[in-house]
């Protein structure tokens, strides 16, 4: 389990296979909920079929005692400036982060366990890199985590043998690349830990105009490691004198979350991003000097950086990368299980093709039984398909335009959604990217959308020769499929409308994409939408964005997907093999035929 600082989370490992994992957002509705996940232990639990008193261990993703010598030592470093502020941090250290493991075995207790609890606790980067290696198609490879901060580690080089890993250095606080690039994402008017990927698609628009003011409080190493100035940029205390200097160095005070993005806001973007782009390619280049493997397996999460992620997959020294697709702290509560049951029980691994993460599709599925009757109780009109005629029906609908809502199969954990939990588009459109930032999603229009392609044509699409199933890299559009742009607008919103590609809806403006490979092994149906689309088209691509509205977690039942597909205009929704028309939305009595 995780929790306690955002995006709470909990998975079940039995005899060594992920049997479930799931974020406790999608129970309770709250974007990053850092709660205890009692929603996502109920539905761990049932997915596994079994019952509190089954369970062997439960295992904490950190060790709170080094949180709280970090909260201590930091205090102490301020000296009596941090009275006030350590009085009023303090309770809740010991109340929660403390107590984390009394407040679990209080809430096992509350739902049937009889007998004490076994709590152990991984360290933060521990189980970041139990989650990027164990379930990995890797025997042997080099493990890099980058995050914020863990205890007070806030990077990792190790090595991954079999079911073993040998951590060989760390980075400590506070020498963070993800805390620096938080920074940067909060100066921007953006949520640190929420908003950092809104940085990373705001970036292509600007230049890397701030990288002398940078320098001027963190020092690149060539080892990819860095040096931040702690005092100058107010970790240790904030302070007004901080305040005052990061507003000189870039340019006026944190833009308000109301005003305008503008160009500052897409230099230092672009600072940051060219920043960390040169730290994770030279981190992977140490990680190989020291592992010589020729396999990379990543988590944390800065790993979520799928643009660095592409930059190291084209021009690092690796064959082979494999990314976490929870890489942040929700898919800790994978590696905390894996590297107690490897590492600590010293169980053997086996070594799974493509990968142990089931394609991510670790969360509750949408019963047959319960997706009738939900119809029925909302007197929708629906059709029934088969699943061949299902991906015929709404491929065509697809191509005709239509902005479909998708929910079949188990729930992604992480935040991607990968064909099971998506709303879908054709990606030739010109404009449906607007209608989905503005009318749909409610996001900033600079914001890109990801292509679904059939694996087998990735390769005829992107510049792209290797599996991508988790979203996580970003590759150029092949140059054959591009458009040439004769002059670009200033504005953000008219460079956003541009067409760039035969497939404009996914083609950011500096013609890359994050691309999702689908594997028909690992998603039949999904994989079997696309090609419907392709045989009607010739375009094996579809548009795919995670079936949700800004600020708001993915939907996880069928009411909630009804309710979103209402609110935000789509023209048709799937659950399960059920279709439901949005153009009319016709309701029949409760009861009634089902078409």
């Amino acid at each position: 389990m995780s929790c306690d600082y955002h995006d709470s989370a909990a998975a079940l490992v039995v005899n060594g296979r992920i049997v479930a994992a799931v974020e406790e957002e999608r129970f309770s509705r709250i974007k990053h909920d850092p709660s205890l996940p009692v929603g996502a232990v109920a539905a761990c639990l049932e997915l596994g079929g079994i019952g509190p008193d089954d369970l062997d261990a439960v295992v904490f993703y950190e060790r709170p005692l080094s949180v709280a010598h970090r909260f201590v030592a930091s205090k102490r470093r301020v000296g009596p400036r941090s009275f006030r502020s350590f009085v009023g941090d303090a309770p809740r250290l010991v109340a929660v982060n403390l107590a984390v493991g009394y407040r679990l075995d209080r809430h096992m207790r509350s739902i049937g366990r009889t007998r004490p609890l076994p709590v152990r606790y991984s360290e933060h980067h521990l189980s970041h890199a139990s989650a990027a290696f164990h379930p990995s198609p890797f025997e042997r490879a080099a493990v890099l985590t980058v995050d914020g901060i863990g205890e007070w580690t806030t990077a990792s080089v190790a090595v991954g043998h079999r079911e073993r890993i040998e951590v060989l250095e760390e980075l400590r606080y506070p020498d963070s690349l993800g805390l620096l690039y938080s920074l940067v994402t909060h100066w921007c008017g953006f949520t640190p830990n929420e908003g950092e990927y809104k940085v990373m698609g705001l970036a292509p628009y600007g230049e890397p105009a701030y990288r002398d003011q940078l320098d001027r409080i963190v020092e690149l190493m060539e080892d990819g490691s860095v040096r931040v100035d702690a005092a100058a940029v107010g970790w240790y205390s904030p302070s007004g004198r901080a305040a005052r200097r990061l507003a000189d160095l870039f340019d006026g005070p944190p833009r308000s979350a109301d005003a305008p993005v503008g160009r500052r806001e897409a230099d230092l973007a672009a600072t940051i991003q060219s920043l960390t782009e040169t730290a994770m390619l030279r981190l992977a280049q140490h990680a190989h000097d020291r592992t010589g493997a020729d396999a990379l397996c990543m988590a944390g999460g800065v790993a979520l950086n799928s643009v660095a992620n592409g930059r190291i997959l084209r021009e690092g020294p690796f064959e082979h990368l494999w990314v976490q697709p929870a890489a942040g702290d929700g898919g800790s509560a994978v590696g905390a299980a894996l590297a107690h049951w490897h590492l600590e029980l010293g169980a053997p691994r086996e070594v799974g093709d493509p990968d142990g993460m089931s394609g991510a599709f670790l969360g509750p599925a949408l019963p047959v039984d319960e997706v009738d009757r939900w119809t029925d109780e909302e007197g929708l009109a629906v059709t029934d398909h088969d699943p061949d005629d299902l991906c015929e029906v709404v491929a065509e609908a697809l191509a005709d335009g239509a902005v479909v809502g998708w929910c079949r199969g188990r729930a992604e954990f992480g935040p991607r959604a990968l064909g099971h939990r998506s709303i879908l588009a054709d990606p030739r459109s010109e404009t449906v990217a607007r209608r989905l930032n503005v009318a749909v999603k409610g996001r900033e229009e600079f914001r890109p959308f990801a292509p679904a392609v059939l694996a087998e044509r990735a390769g005829e699409w992107f510049e792209l020769d290797h599996p991508s199933p988790y979203m996580l890299l970003v590759v150029p559009v092949r140059q054959d499929r591009l458009h040439p742009v004769p002059e670009e607008p200033d504005d953000f919103g008219e460079r956003a409308a541009v067409c760039r590609s035969q497939i404009p809806a996914c083609t950011h403006v500096d013609g890359t994409a994050r691309v999702q490979t689908v594997d028909r092994r690992s998603d039949p149906v999904f994989h079997g939408l696309l090609a419907a689309f392709e045989r009607r088209t010739g375009v094996p691509v579809l548009l795919n964005t995670s079936f949700n509205r800004a600020g708001e977690p993915i939907v996880n039942t069928p009411a909630e997907a009804l309710a979103t597909a209402r609110r935000i205009g789509l023209d048709l929704l799937v659950v399960e093999d059920r279709v439901v028309d949005l153009r009319t939305d016709a309701q029949v009595p409760v009861g009634g035929d089902r078409g």
